[in-house]
């Protein structure tokens, strides 16, 4: 990726997650994190995306939250970037997080299955005896 889009990218990364904590105020959004933002080649589309802590219930408001202060957080991240456009703004909600830490928690119970089955291994500070 060229260097402007990913200044960018990461510029808007950190003003949206500054924004969503600090002057947000909707109930309905709870705990969110920008975890991500793809940026169009000519910078004039942004796809946020959040991770939420909590249920599919708090999933639901929280994007529902975001989804109302969009042009909000689109005109204040105007004022801060300086660029003769403002890009459009959508959110996306990133349950890579959850799915990750389900795939681990799969492959942890198919190891700890195996393992019960495999003959302990031998220390390996000391040799090994050969039958």
């Amino acid at each position: 990726m060229p260097y402007r889009p990913e200044r960018v990218r990461e510029f808007i990364k950190e003003q949206v997650s500054e924004i969503i904590q600090h002057q947000l105020k909707d109930p309905r959004i709870g705990f969110a994190s920008v975890t991500d933002v793809e940026v169009s080649a000519d910078l004039r589309y942004a796809k946020v995306f959040i991770s939420v802590l909590g249920d599919a219930q708090a999933k639901t408001d929280t994007m529902a939250g975001l989804q109302s202060a969009q042009g909000y957080v689109r005109s204040e991240l105007g004022r801060r970037l300086q660029m003769r456009f403002t890009p459009d703004i959508s959110f996306r909600l990133d349950e890579s997080i959850e799915h990750g830490t389900r795939i681990v928690t799969l492959i942890r119970k198919v190891t700890k299955g195996s393992d019960d089955d495999r003959p302990p291994l031998p220390d390996r500070g000391s040799p090994q005896k050969k039958p």
